[in-house]
């Protein structure tokens, strides 16, 4: 790289004073431990940049990367079981994220999947979006939303379609606001130009690779990793499995987890929360990791090849970028694809898995998720902040 690791834009002359960045992300909180988060930190491994967000509840964490950190913050840090997150006053989360004040700074980051790019600014700073997604139960996941929840139903069900009627109206609207985006996949980048008609330049998130243990030999488990909501799939998981009468295990806590425990005959574990070294040693002694979910990337595949853990997959979203079907790439296979998100379909690659599993190389599997290692990511980010530093100054300059 050209540039300092914590300077990548130079500024326009030597007479020039350093440019100020502000990262904005969602929600900072110890719950919120996934792929965005992720992505803030990286981003703050290379870059000096002042951090905001609707909420903190890590500045004061010790066990945090954040832990005394000043960080800015909005009227709903105040607000009553803010730190359980803000969903619950998802009404005012635009409101919220356009009160911070961001005239200070030369280049705004937002690290976005609800609302962190509406962030106001102004025609002299440039603001570049890194999108995880659109925010989903806007979107995609808008009549899921409706028909599992309580607030879809009845005269408050008008109300709740009112409102995210509004919201995908200020999503649009805001996706103005932003300079450059940039997605975490392929199927992001799709999705932002079928919401916001604008292209994105696709920057796969980092993977902690490092973390996971490689393990050529497995075990005659499954294993499932992620958090316990319905849009994961993990009863659709439980159900195949009870099916197949072969041993699973299922890592992970939310709301469901109940619902799945109660649904699992005796050959499926459902461990809960485990800690990272639990999740390590599972992961990297299974036969393989099964993944029902539809994501805009997905991490935990990678983290299951990281491990030389096989993949079965359902064949949409961000698994199509971070997968390779044995049956397409006999060389280079890493994993196992199904069609539809049915029982039927899941059983039906997990029996067909038998019959390629031995012709997944390990090595070849581990060497696949290198790919997605932090060093790629802070490279192409880096890269592309610089030119985009340069786009805008040459810009705001005239030439």
């Amino acid at each position: 790289m050209s540039c300092p690791p914590r300077l990548p834009c130079p500024p326009s002359s030597l007479h020039s004073p350093p440019l100020k960045y502000a990262l904005v992300h969602e929600w900072l909180t110890p719950k919120a431990t996934g792929g965005s988060e992720l992505v803030v930190r990286e981003i703050l491994n290379h870059v000096d940049a002042d951090l905001y967000a609707l909420i903190d509840f890590e500045s004061t964490n010790p066990e945090s990367y954040l832990f005394g950190r000043q960080i800015g913050t909005t009227f709903l840090q105040h607000f009553p079981l803010a730190r359980n997150g803000v969903q619950k006053y998802l009404p005012l989360l635009p409101l919220a994220i356009e009160q911070l004040d961001l005239r200070a700074y030369d280049v705004i980051l937002s690290s976005s999947h609800t609302v962190a790019k509406g962030v106001l600014t102004s025609s002299r700073q440039l603001h570049i979006c890194y999108c995880h997604t659109p925010m989903r139960f806007a979107w995609d996941l808008t009549f899921d939303y409706l028909h599992s929840s309580q607030m879809g139903r009845g005269p408050q069900g008008v109300l709740t379609r009112f409102l995210l009627h509004r919201m995908r109206q200020w999503d649009v609207t805001t996706a103005n606001r932003v300079d450059d985006f940039v997605a975490n996949s392929r199927n992001t980048a799709r999705r932002i130009w079928r919401c916001y008609r604008r292209s994105a330049t696709v920057i796969y998130p980092p993977v902690n690779i490092d973390r996971f243990p490689f393990s050529i030999s497995k075990q005659d488990f499954y294993v499932t990793v992620c958090r316990l909501v319905s849009y994961k799939q993990i009863s659709l998981i439980v159900r195949a499995f009870n099916q197949l009468k072969r041993p699973l295990v299922v890592i992970g806590t939310g709301p469901e987890l109940l619902a799945i425990r109660s649904l699992a005959q005796p050959h499926v574990q459902v461990l809960g929360w485990q800690p990272d070294d639990v999740v390590e040693k599972y992961m990297a002694q299974a036969k393989a990791f099964i993944y029902a979910a539809y994501e805009d990337f997905g991490i935990a595949p990678i983290e299951a090849q990281a491990c030389g853990t096989p993949v079965i997959a359902y064949g949409a979203g961000g698994a199509l970028e971070t997968v390779r079907d044995i049956r397409q790439y006999p060389d280079t296979g890493t994993g196992l694809f199904f069609d539809l998100q049915t029982e039927a379909a899941l059983v039906d690659a997990v029996e067909k898995f038998d019959a390629y599993q031995a012709r997944i190389n390990p090595d070849v599997v581990r060497s696949h998720s290198a790919q997605f290692a932090p060093k790629i990511f802070a490279e192409r980010f880096l890269a592309f902040l610089e030119q985009a530093c340069k786009r805008h100054q040459k810009k705001m300059s005239g030439n």
